[in-house]
C-alpha cells in the first residue's frame, strides 16, 4: 500500500528503483544515528565507575510504536529529499536539448512533428506547449491553454515537495506525544512506590521521553530545511520555464496582415497616403456696365 503512494509522489519511479532508494536512505539514516550515538556515548569514557549508555542504545530500549513511526517517516523524508534535489535540476527540469529542438521545429514550421515531440518529452516546456499546440491556429486559445498547463505543472511540482513540510511538522508532534507518554510512565512508577520511587526507576520513563523528543527533532530539522530550499528552487525553475514557453509560443504567433484600402487595394508598406488635389475655385463673372 505504501509503495504505490510513494510512486505517485516520486514522479512514476519503478518499484524496484524506489525500494533500492528507500533502503539506501534507511542505511544512511541508521549509520548517521549509530555514529552519533557512539560519539555521544564515548564522551564520558574517562569515568568507568559510572558507565553510560549511548543515545542509540537508549533509543533501542525505548522502542515503541512512536519510535517505529518516526523511523518510517525518516526514511520517507530522506527519500523525498534525495528525489527532490535530483528532479529539480535545470538539466532535468528544462534541458537545453529539448528547448533547442522545439525552437528548431518552430523555425522550420514542422508543427505536426512538434506535437508528437511535446507529447513524449517530459520537460516542463514541452508539457506547457503541448496543450497550446492542440488549440491551434487561434493564438488566444493557445495562450490560455499554455497558461493553464503552466499552472498545473507548477502546482504538481509544489505538491511533490509539500510532503516534506507535512513530515517536518509531524516530527515534533510525534516526539511530544512520546515525551508525554514517557512522563506518564515515570509518574506511574512514582505512584506505584507510594511517592518514594527509586530515581533509577524514574530515569527509565524520563529517558524514554527525551529519546522521543530527540527523534522528533532529528526528523523535523532536515525535512523542513530541505523543504525551504526546494521550494525556492522550484519557484525559480517554474518561472524560468514559463518565460521560455511564452517566448516559444510567440514564435508561432501569426503575423497580422495590413488592412486593405477603401478602394480594395492594400497600401504599400511604408507608403504614406497623399491628400486629394484641391480644384481651383471657378472665376467669378464680372458684371457688364450699364448702358
Amino acid at each position: 500500500m505504501v509503495l504505490p503512494i510513494l510512486r505517485r509522489f516520486m514522479g512514476g519511479m519503478s518499484r524496484y528503483r524506489l525500494i533500492i532508494l528507500m533502503l539506501a536512505m534507511a542505511f544512511v539514516l541508521f549509520t548517521t544515528v549509530s555514529a552519533f550515538a557512539q560519539t555521544a556515548g564515548g564522551t564520558d569514557a574517562a569515568a568507568p565507575a559510572t558507565p553510560q549508555e549511548g543515545v542509540f542504545s537508549l533509543i533501542v530500549k525505548s522502542s515503541d510504536f512512536i519510535t517505529y513511526t518516526i523511523l518510517i517517516l525518516s526514511v520517507i523524508g530522506l527519500t523525498l529529499i534525495f528525489q527532490g534535489f535530483m528532479q529539480n535540476r535545470s538539466a532535468v527540469f528544462m534541458p537545453e536539448t529539448s528547448t533547442n529542438t522545439i525552437r528548431e521545429m518552430i523555425s522550420q514550421r514542422k508543427f505536426r512533428e512538434l506535437i508528437e515531440f511535446t507529447e513524449t518529452d517530459p520537460s516542463f516546456v514541452s508539457k506547457a506547449l503541448n496543450p497550446a499546440l492542440k488549440r491551434a491556429p487561434s493564438f488566444t486559445p493557445m495562450k490560455e491553454a499554455m497558461e493553464t498547463a503552466i499552472g498545473e505543472q507548477t502546482a504538481e511540482q509544489f505538491r511533490k515537495i509539500e510532503y516534506l513540510n507535512i513530515i517536518g511538522n509531524l516530527g515534533p508532534l510525534l516526539g511530544l506525544l512520546g515525551t508525554v507518554l514517557g512522563m506518564i510512565d515515570a509518574f506511574q512508577a512514582m505512584k506505584a512506590s507510594g511517592g518514594q520511587a527509586d530515581p533509577s526507576k524514574l530515569a527509565g520513563g524520563i529517558s524514554t521521553a527525551l529519546c522521543h523528543t530527540f527523534m522528533g527533532l532529528f526528523l523535523a530539522v532536515p525535512c523542513l530545511a530541505a523543504f525551504g530550499v526546494l521550494r525556492t528552487l522550484v519557484d525559480r525553475l517554474t518561472v524560468r520555464g514559463a518565460l521560455v514557453a511564452e517566448e516559444l509560443l510567440l514564435m508561432m504567433k501569426p503575423q497580422e496582415k495590413p488592412a486593405a484600402a477603401p478602394g480594395g487595394v492594400a497600401p504599400r508598406p511604408g507608403a504614406v497616403p497623399q491628400p486629394a488635389a484641391r480644384k481651383p475655385p471657378a472665376p467669378t463673372p464680372t458684371p457688364l456696365p450699364a448702358t
